[in-house]
């Protein structure tokens, strides 16, 4: 198993993302259908087969409070890298 070390920006110091490279693959997503509860999140993450019909390729469920800080963190990283904003 190929396996790379990657260091995320927003995590912690000292903490290390192991990725296995052959397993892991990035889909992309047009659209996101969000559904919750008392308890948490889950987002369903589609992608358009034609005008009428979507595909979901994964389903993300978190704590309303992780979703908070994927909020601010996403965030901040969007002010970072959009360009004519400024950065924080």
């Amino acid at each position: 198993m190929d396996q790379k070390k990657v260091n995320i920006k927003d995590q912690p110091q000292g903490v290390n993302i192991n990725l296995a490279a052959d397993k892991v693959q990035i889909l992309y997503t047009d659209s996101v259908f969000i559904t919750s509860n008392n308890y948490g999140i889950v987002f369903n993450v589609a992608q358009s087969i034609d005008d009428k019909n979507q595909q979901i390729v994964a389903r993300i469920g978190m704590s309303k409070d992780h979703a908070k800080a994927l909020l601010d963190v996403l965030g901040k990283h969007l002010a970072m890298t959009i360009p004519g904003k400024i950065k924080q």
